[in-house]
C-alpha cells in the first residue's frame, strides 16, 4: 500500500454498538470502494455519520432500524440548541441521508426516515479573494525566503505559487509526484475527486519556482521515504495537507484586510481572477475539476460583485 492509499478508519467506531460499527465500516467501504472518494472526504462522512450514531446510541437506539425520523430531528434539534453553524447542520443532515440512502439499499432498514427530514439550507457566502495588492505581498515575501536558500522556504514557494497558478485543492497538490509534471509544456497532470485525472497549465512564475525547488531543495529533505513525491515534509515524506494548511495559514495572517486563512482561498482566488479575466466559464470548471457547472458559476458571482463594488467606488454617477 502507498502513502497516496494509506487508510486509517475512524476513531468513532470503537465505542458504538456492534450492528452501528458494523454498518460504519461498511459505509466507509462503500465509500472508498464504489464511490471513489477521497479520503478526507471519507474521514469527513465517517465523522458526521458516527456522529449520530453516538446520538441515536445514548437513547435506546441499538439496530439501524431503531434511527427514525423522531431520532433524525432530535440529533438536529440537539445540535441546534448547541448553537452548531447552519453550514455544520446541513453538512451532517446530508451525510445522513446518504448512509440511510446507502444502508437501504443494502437492506440494513426498510424505509429511510430521511426522506422526511427537513434540514437547515446552507447559509451562501461569497468566498474570500485575494486582492493584486495582497498577492503582490505574499509572492514577494516568498521570493525573498526563498532567495536565502532554505529547502523549506523553496518548497513552500513553490506550494503557494503552483496553489494559485492551477487552483488545485490542497490534497491534490500534496498527491502530485514528479513526473505529473511537464516542465516543457507546463502542464500539470492531476488526479482529482473519483479518481477523475484532469490537465491543468501553470505560468511562468510557478515554473521557476517549482523547478528551483527540484534544483535546490527538494533533495535537502529527501529521505527513502520520499519515493516520487514532487513535496516533502521536513521529514522527507509526501507532504501532508494539513502541513500545506499550516504554511498558508501563516502567510495569509500578515496580510491586511483579509479574511482569507486557508489554501482554499488561492483556488477561489485563481477562479475569479480567471473569469476576471475573460477566461470561459467551461474552461474555468475543467481547470478547478468541478463536476458541475453550477459549482464554478458561484465564482462569477463573485466577479459580479468585484465589478459592482468597483463601479461603485468609481463612477461619478454611482
Amino acid at each position: 500500500m502507498t502513502d497516496r492509499q494509506h487508510r486509517a478508519e475512524p476513531a468513532e467506531a470503537d465505542d458504538l454498538p456492534p450492528a452501528f460499527a458494523s454498518a460504519l465500516a461498511a459505509f466507509a467501504r462503500y465509500l472508498r470502494a464504489e464511490r471513489a472518494r477521497s479520503e478526507h472526504t471519507v474521514r469527513a462522512y465517517l465523522g458526521d455519520v458516527a456522529h449520530l450514531l453516538e446520538f441515536a446510541a445514548k437513547g435506546s437506539a441499538r439496530q439501524l432500524t431503531d434511527v427514525g425520523l423522531a431520532v433524525l430531528r432530535s440529533w438536529l434539534g440537539d445540535m441546534n440548541a448547541a448553537g452548531l453553524a447552519r453550514a455544520t447542520l446541513a453538512r451532517r443532515a446530508a451525510a445522513a441521508r446518504t448512509f440511510l440512502a446507502w444502508a437501504l439499499r443494502e437492506e440494513l432498514i426498510t424505509e429511510d426516515p430521511s426522506q422526511r427530514l427537513r434540514a437547515p439550507k446552507k447559509q451562501s457566502a461569497l468566498p474570500e479573494v485575494l486582492q493584486q495588492r495582497q498577492l503582490d505581498q505574499l509572492f514577494g515575501g516568498l521570493a525573498e525566503r526563498a532567495a536565502e536558500g532554505s529547502p523549506v522556504a523553496l518548497r513552500d514557494r513553490a506550494m503557494v505559487e503552483l496553489l494559485y497558478a492551477t487552483g488545485v485543492r490542497v490534497s491534490e497538490l500534496a498527491g502530485l509526484d514528479m513526473d505529473d509534471v511537464d516542465h516543457d509544456r507546463r502542464i500539470v497532470r492531476v488526479l482529482g475527486k473519483g479518481n477523475k485525472e484532469r490537465a491543468v497549465p501553470f505560468g511562468i512564475p510557478a515554473a521557476t519556482a517549482v523547478d528551483d525547488w527540484l534544483r535546490r531543495g527538494r533533495g535537502r529533505l529527501a529521505t527513502t521515504l520520499s519515493g516520487t513525491a514532487l513535496f516533502l515534509g521536513r521529514r522527507g515524506g509526501r507532504i501532508d495537507p494539513r502541513q500545506i494548511r499550516s504554511v498558508a495559514a501563516e502567510l495569509f495572517s500578515v496580510l491586511p484586510d483579509t479574511a482569507a486563512r486557508g489554501p482554499h482561498a488561492l483556488r477561489h482566488s485563481a477562479a475569479t481572477h480567471l473569469l476576471d479575466g475573460g477566461a470561459d466559464l467551461r474552461a474555468v470548471q475543467e481547470i478547478l475539476g468541478h463536476t458541475s457547472l453550477a459549482t464554478t458559476q458561484l465564482y462569477t458571482h463573485v466577479s459580479v460583485e468585484r465589478l459592482n463594488s468597483s463601479y461603485r467606488q468609481a463612477h461619478p454617477r454611482a
